[in-house]
């Protein structure tokens, strides 16, 4: 007898696990477009140097050209003469550059850096972190550097919301989470410099991390074991409509001010019905706070139809089914129980070699839609698009073929579909493989997120989730598609040597999953 045996006898999979499923699961319609926001609030639109102040356009009317042409004058072709240079422009006017029959030797002519700053197109983006504070050219590493630090936030958040919600709670920590990204995020929109914006973002990315993975803990701990693949796949669905929704708001605001503030003014709305959620009965059990966790299964039976079973439902009987389990968790746990026995060394050095070879491929493709020549609004579109029938097909694959083979079949075709990439030079092939490669890395991500609040047991899981969501963020503004491969084909092997989880209960304690282990060694030797 254990938790799920509970759950079962207070509804299973009822009206409460509905609602508390798909409550928590809305904030992942935004999730997308705070971690891909830095694609369209950073977007850099078309420009050149702006012509020196004594040459305007007004003063050069007279002469019988479009003001295109006229630029021609001012600012050289790039190296595919295709394209005004963005980011040097002639010294002197070179009016004969204006005849159509002109045969001036141009790499003769004297060139300059932009001395009065760069004029923006804006058919694209209205305005953007870019084309407010010229990060392009010499300081173009700046854009990135956005999307770094915020990766960073996350990679904080990650280490230290997760071990304050092994120790204050899963729904606490997230209650918090909404209202630090709502609060901070809605201030980013009014940062007065680089600066500033990126001391925001880090802190939102914090809040992030408090969300996504608090969220998945406290969604996983009041799911019925059968229900756990089915519920963990399709609520992976509000992740992918986030990634459309995001572009369809991008479109039709294009000012990165008023975008920031429309992804993150919801927060507060998820801050206010958060207070709905049922702290997790398992975790209240084994940190001694039974009469909470009581009231908590109370709750979920009356909201299930089960009024009968709250007279049954006794402190002896709650004890009675986690006797085990509340030994067995009478130590305080560290981030070092995740390395100190050889089951949970095991798990724990797998996980980190997919978390990070996941993120890295999925971010690899999806932070710069720019460079596949088509609409970003567009890209981002079919980035999101393609999501379907991949997490259709993990969801075929985890209900079937189990959760290990799943992970590394995902990881292994995304590695052979990035490698093909790279060898090919065709742009509408690249886009093509691009798109499938993002479908298979997005199926890995549903698949460990899953997995691994599955493979760690309730007295750590959080302290679990954080260590190896941090490993994802690492290295990201290190990428390159050579890495993303072999990564990938590594990490693959590395699912291969983790345990199946399809259909068994969670474990509660670190006993749990090394009996587990064990048992899986025996069954394997």
């Amino acid at each position: 007898m254990g938790f799920s045996e509970l759950l079962q006898e207070v509804g299973g999979f009822g009206r409460y696990q509905w609602l508390h499923v798909t409550l928590i699961s809305i904030p992942g319609l935004l999730m997308a477009s705070q971690n891909l926001l830095n694609n369209f609030v950073s977007g850099i639109p078309t420009h050149h140097c702006r012509l020196p102040a004594n040459h305007s356009f007004y003063n050069l009317s007279h002469l019988q050209v479009d003001e295109k042409q006229l630029l021609r004058a001012f600012i050289p072709l790039d190296s595919s003469g295709s394209r005004l240079d963005r980011c040097r422009r002639f010294v002197e006017p070179q009016w004969q550059l204006l005849a159509l029959n002109s045969s001036a030797n141009i790499s003769q002519i004297q060139t300059e850096e932009c001395l009065d700053g760069w004029t923006f197109d804006r058919s694209e983006f209205l305005a953007t972190t870019v084309s407010e504070w010229e990060l392009v050219c010499s300081l173009r590493p700046l854009k990135q550097m956005i999307q770094t630090i915020y990766m960073g936030g996350v990679l904080a958040g990650a280490i230290i919301y997760g071990g304050l919600s092994d120790r204050f709670g899963r729904r606490s920590v997230l209650i918090w989470s909404y209202l630090q990204l709502g609060v901070l995020g809605c201030s980013s929109a009014l940062s007065p410099s680089y600066s500033t914006y990126c001391v925001f973002r880090f802190l939102s990315g914090m809040a992030v991390s408090g969300v996504i993975l608090n969220g998945v803990s406290l969604k996983v701990e009041w799911i019925p074991t059968r229900e756990r693949t089915l519920v963990g796949t399709l609520t992976s669905f509000f992740f992918t409509f986030g990634q459309m929704i995001l572009a369809g708001l991008a479109y039709w605001l294009r000012d990165w001010r008023k975008l920031q503030v429309v992804v993150c003014a919801p927060q507060f709305l998820f801050f206010a019905y958060s207070w709905w959620y049922s702290e997790s009965a398992r975790w209240l059990v084994l940190k001694r706070r039974s009469e909470d966790a009581l009231k908590s299964l109370h709750r979920v039976a009356r909201i299930n139809g089960k009024p009968e079973i709250v007279e049954k439902l006794t402190l002896e009987v709650l004890h009675s089914h986690m006797k085990k389990e509340m030994d067995s968790s009478r130590l305080s746990h560290t981030a070092y129980d995740l390395l100190r026995t050889r089951g949970m060394r095991r798990i724990s050095i797998c996980l980190v070699a997919v978390w990070f070879s996941t993120s890295f491929a999925y971010y690899g493709l999806a932070m710069d839609l720019q460079k596949f020549g088509v609409s970003i609004y567009l890209m981002q579109i079919i980035f999101g698009f393609v999501d379907f029938p991949a997490k259709l097909l993990a969801l075929g694959m985890l209900s079937y073929l189990g959760r290990r083979v799943s992970q590394a079949a995902c990881l292994f075709l995304s590695a052979l579909i990035i490698f093909a990439n790279i060898l090919s030079y065709m742009q509408t092939v690249r886009t093509t493989l691009a798109c499938l490669g993002k479908g298979f890395t997005s199926a890995s991500f549903t698949t460990v997120y899953l997995y691994t609040g599955e493979l760690y047991p309730t007295v750590i899981r959080q302290t679990g989730m954080g260590f190896v969501s941090t490993m994802a963020r690492i290295g990201i503004s290190l990428l390159f598609p050579a890495w993303c491969t072999g990564g990938a084909v590594l990490a693959g092997c590395f699912a291969c040597f983790l345990p199946e989880t399809l259909n068994i209960p969670l474990p509660d304690t670190i006993e749990d999953v090394e009996d587990k282990w064990t048992g899986l060694n025996a069954l394997d030797q």
